[in-house]
């Protein structure tokens, strides 16, 4: 699709929502005064670590609330994301199904350099620092804080572009919830199809002290054909019909002539948190989470037929044969529990805070199928790649005043993170558990101390200093890699350690009741993980790709300076510059035709500004506009010259969303639209072809949700995603219009 025709469909959706009726969702709170609760500024803690409203925080900070959660659409936690301003959502077009989805800010790519948290708890994988995006179900969220910039000053390692802190929730009062819903693509094998929910949860509040909840989430879905095969040989030259001409995302002449099938998902999450009021000044918590999906794929298609209308599933000879196993992929699966306990007290004005977290990804297992002619649809030889892993973290606080004008949060912290990956042949690809010989294993661990200290200065009434710092001791210990079988070797490696300050200082100015102006700078660092700095491995095609234990954290020094004005009643603007310098990116050097190794390569920048507008009426109606701008580029790269002046990896240069919430009486509901501009998958930015399979398309999306109280207990909502029916790839073709129906009990 061309950039103008993007351009119109941006328009289009900035047309639709203002002039069609939008509604949001139905409150659980009927009380009278809900809009005036749901205007009131929300409170965060992740930006300083102590509460703050929104105005008052230092830094760019966005918020997603429970209510603006159930107004649309959601199925999976990256979603609830996907219009707030500076952040990018990767899902690779399929959504929900995406088990490689990344989110990053300002032009920082992938999640690996944005620190996640679930109740302050790091959720960033031992492995490749990665995010299980299905981890909580969505019921369960009260707010999600999304703070944007170098926040390593309080949080230290992945904090690079910034954090996301998930907020769940606890019940004030005895509450039984149930949900069940059904969906699918407007057109089947367009989207989504067959896609179904179920949600219970039950939760208490007893004695005004103790508080409990569980709950239960399922989804699954048929899915729809993602992995395509486009190979460049035609098959015309061996007398077969049926391909489609098309190109690769560089535009080589390619042909597209089958797919993998129905790319088929289910996944389900337990919930269990209880929380104790032990006094007026302590209290504490603990929860456990277990979260579980898996993927699979339908039987593959062929669109060849040869003379007689039979199905064509190999063509060619020699080294140009294109087999079978070209249709197949393999299944997955993935399971993670999580566990947490918090334990907040005060004592003589010293506010005390305990968090002790573990993460513990039980199975992560995928099935590759084998090269060769033995692979079939039948069956076959291949491979399964299975990577547990599993991470603890501590971090004691405390906050105190010193003298009349100051607040100080000083506190330490430790994390220990370890994974390990083998490679075992199966004899069976459709079958995981046909294991045979071991042929590849490596991993490693890694543990990091830490000591922070922010003070906050009220040097005036209207003016406040913020002065921060973060001592972080790394060491990466423990690494191995052994490959088995002819040229096997076993490699064991020599422990790293480095240590990494991070400062950070900011001021926040309020020289009038609507008007707040902040800005800050500070440095901030990511690790190398498990994945960089051990997994040496060979490829089927005689490629060693050397991991490199001697590798440097990756570090970034950002700026920004911002502005918040309200105009007149609920209208509030917002305007923020940033500035991104980073160094010593990890990147594969190319040694040789059969060598890459890992090397800190890169230095690169990016910058830009994010616009914001929300107007509330009293009628019940908000509307909302974002934009953003990001200038990236490479500036430079040993591992690859020829990427300088480029832009970086999926960092759209612009973004746009817009929307509208509306509830009136029984009846309410949402209307959003975003825009996503053109991204490169190579650091050549060499994929510019939009409309093929790997191309990362630009693309305008328009969703809708409408919600109605029945009852007083039940609610019933219709939602229609991609309205517009946009056809469109983030690698894999993305969904297409698809529908979907919901009951909600609540008691």
């Amino acid at each position: 699709m061309s950039v103008l025709r993007n351009e119109k469909k941006v328009l289009l959706a900035a047309c639709v929502i203002g002039l069609v009726t939008p509604f949001t969702a139905i409150a659980e709170d009927t009380d009278i005064n809900r809009e005036a609760v749901r205007h009131l500024e929300p409170v965060v803690v992740t930006a300083t670590r102590t509460e703050k409203t929104v105005t008052n925080a230092p830094g760019s900070i966005s918020v997603v609330t429970k209510q603006e959660i159930d107004a649309r659409n959601i199925k999976s936690l990256d979603e609830a994301l996907n219009t707030t301003v500076g952040v990018y959502n990767d899902s690779k077009g399929k959504g929900l199904m995406g088990t490689t989805s990344s989110v990053s800010m300002r032009g920082l790519s992938y999640d690996k350099r944005v620190l996640f948290m679930l109740d302050g708890v790091p959720l960033n994988e031992a492995y490749t620092g990665g995010v299980g995006y299905q981890l909580q179900s969505l019921e369960n969220i009260e707010q999600i804080e999304v703070v944007k910039g170098a926040s390593s000053s309080l949080y230290g390692g992945n904090a690079m572009a910034g954090v996301v802190n998930i907020i769940t929730r606890m019940p004030e009062k005895q509450e039984i919830t149930l949900k069940t819903g059904y969906g699918s693509a407007w057109e089947r094998g367009d989207g989504l199809d067959d896609l179904s929910k179920i949600y219970f949860s039950y939760g208490d509040k007893v004695y005004d002290k103790l508080s409990f909840l569980a709950g239960y989430g399922y989804k699954e879905t048929n899915g729809y054909a993602t992995g395509l095969n486009v190979q460049s040989r035609n098959p015309a030259s061996s007398g077969v019909t049926g391909a489609i001409p098309t190109t690769t995302n560089t535009g080589t002449p390619s042909y597209l002539i089958g797919d993998s099938g129905d790319n088929t998902w289910w996944d389900d999450q337990i919930t269990l948190k209880t929380a104790y009021d032990l006094s007026k000044t302590t209290k504490a918590d603990v929860s456990f989470m277990r979260s579980r999906y898996g993927y699979g794929y339908e039987e593959p298609h062929s669109y060849l037929r040869n003379a007689a209308g039979n199905e064509v599933w190999n063509y060619g000879s020699g080294t140009s044969t294109v087999r079978e196993n070209t249709f197949l992929a393999g299944d997955g699966e993935r399971i993670q529990n999580f566990y947490s306990a918090n334990v907040e007290t005060e004592f003589s004005k010293v506010l005390a805070k305990l968090t002790l977290g573990y993460l513990d990804i039980e199975k992560n297992w995928y099935v590759t199928k084998g090269s060769t002619a033995a692979t079939t649809r039948s069956g076959g030889p291949g491979t399964i790649s299975e990577t547990p892993s599993s991470s603890y973290t501590g971090d004691l606080q405390f906050t105190l005043p010193a003298g009349e004008i100051q607040l100080v949060t000083v506190g330490a912290s430790y994390r220990h993170a370890e994974a390990d990956n083998q490679e075992h042949t199966v004899t069976d690809w459709r079958n995981e558990h046909s294991t045979t010989a071991l042929t590849y294993e490596a991993g490693g661990k890694d543990d990091t101390n830490s000591l922070y200290l922010q003070d906050e200065i009220s040097i005036l009434k209207d003016l406040t200093l913020y002065l921060g710092g973060r001592q972080d001791w790394w060491e990466g210990s423990d690494g191995y890699a052994n490959t088995f079988g002819v040229g096997g070797r076993s490699l064991s490696f020599a422990s790293k350690k480095e240590s990494s300050f991070s400062p950070k200082a900011a001021v926040v100015y309020k020289p009038l009741d609507a008007t707040t102006l902040r800005t800050s700078i500070g440095q901030a660092f990511r690790a190398p993980n498990v994945y960089d700095l051990y997994r040496t491995w060979v490829s089927s095609t005689g490629i060693t790709y050397n991991a490199n234990p001697e590798l440097s954290p990756e570090t970034v020094t950002s700026w920004e300076g911002g502005v918040e004005q309200g105009l007149w009643s609920k209208m509030t603007v917002k305007a923020t510059y940033f500035h991104n310098e980073m160094e010593d990116m990890i990147y594969a050097k190319t040694i040789s035709s059969t060598r890459q190794d890992k090397i800190n390569a890169g230095k690169a920048r990016s910058q830009g500004v994010e616009l914001e507008a929300e107007q509330g009426f009293d009628c019940g109606l908000t509307v909302f506009a974002n934009y953003t701008y990001t200038d990236s580029e490479m500036l430079e790269n040993a591992a690859s010259p020829a990427s300088v002046g480029k832009e970086l990896l999926q960092v759209p240069k612009s973004m746009f969303n817009a929307g509208a919430r509306y509830t009136h009486g029984l009846l309410s509901g949402s209307l959003t639209g975003r825009y996503v501009g053109k991204r490169y998958g190579n650091d050549l930015n060499t994929d510019i072809v939009d409309g093929v399979y790997t191309s990362y398309d630009p693309y305008t999306i328009v969703d809708a949700k409408v919600s109605y109280q029945i009852m007083p207990s039940t609610v019933v909502s219709v939602s229609l995603d991609n309205i517009c029916d946009e056809e469109y790839y983030g690698y894999y073709p993305g969904t297409g219009r698809s529908f979907f129906t919901e009951l909600t009990f609540r008691f």
